[in-house]
């Protein structure tokens, strides 16, 4: 069974290289679906709870909303970072409060500081779907993900090869020592 959660995101980007209209900056309202697969968790009733497949979610892809998402090579980049430099924003501002951890992969690059996200490749709906199961695939047993911006639409199914060991009291993913990180449950310990 799937449980399946939904999250909005604000960002520009533009395509770099890429001849039509897509080529000048522009924002876009995207909506992301994912779509977590396993047994329902008899203590619960339920796969995983949506309210935290959306928060151990948006802990990371928060840093793409209300971002700016550009591809490493393109030269807007260095003039838009020289800009923030300039503005004394490019190592944050106190306004600057809804930002996550910052992340490395070998497709993107959050600089949350500074609302930014560097990107190997052009930033499209299938580039997003890639970027996101890139950062989540080790916290969700992830079946599915969506991706739609303005009038484009992409989805990707997984195979879901390994189960999550999930708390039987609330439901979520226990942390790699057996220990629930919501009501603090210990697997190895008999109540």
């Amino acid at each position: 069974m799937r449980s399946i959660t939904t999250l909005n995101l604000q960002y520009a980007h533009r395509f770099y290289g890429f001849k039509g209209e897509a080529q000048y900056l522009h924002g876009h309202t995207g909506i992301l679906t994912i779509e977590v697969e396993d047994t329902v968790n008899p203590g619960v009733n339920m796969v995983f709870p949506c309210n935290e497949i959306y928060k151990t979610a948006w802990n990371v892809l928060k840093n793409f909303d209300h971002a700016l998402i550009l591809r490493e090579d393109d030269p807007l980049l260095p003039a838009v970072m020289r800009v923030y430099e300039e503005q004394g924003i490019r190592l944050g501002s106190p306004q600057n409060q809804m930002k996550g951890p910052a992340f490395r992969t070998p497709l993107a690059i959050a600089y949350p500081e500074c609302r930014v996200v560097v990107t190997k490749e052009t930033m499209t709906v299938e580039g997003m779907i890639k970027i996101v199961y890139d950062l989540l695939k080790d916290k969700l047993n992830i079946a599915r993900i969506s991706f739609s911006s303005g009038v484009n639409s992409a989805s990707q199914e997984y195979a879901v090869e390994k189960t999550k060991e999930r708390c039987p009291l609330c439901g979520i993913a226990l942390d790699e020592r057996g220990i629930c990180p919501k009501c603090g449950y210990h697997k190895n310990t008999r109540d």
